[in-house]
């Protein structure tokens, strides 16, 4: 078995240079996941609120989730550890 961290994404370009969507701060409206979940890859593992949009954020890995290190109302910036999985 292998642990996985799993970070916050880069923000899409578009936000930078549009700023219709991120007024504001990111925020984690919700999360999706919780210690022991199994999660596949591409499960929705939060939910983060722009402004004006609101976000699923997929996991890139499949894995029992070990640890979630954000919480609602969070404001993670980029590259922000948000899980630690178990992997086979």
């Amino acid at each position: 078995m292998a642990t996985i961290q799993v970070f916050m994404p880069k923000y899409p370009e578009c936000w930078e240079s549009c700023g219709a969507c991120a007024s504001g701060s990111v925020f984690v409206l919700e999360v999706l996941v919780a210690v022991g979940d199994q999660l596949a890859v591409d499960d929705n593992m939060l939910t983060l609120e722009t402004g004006k949009v609101a976000l699923d954020i997929p996991t890139p890995y499949a894995g029992r989730v070990l640890a979630v290190h954000v919480e609602a109302g969070d404001t993670p910036p980029e590259r922000a550890l948000l899980l630690t999985l178990e992997t086979a």
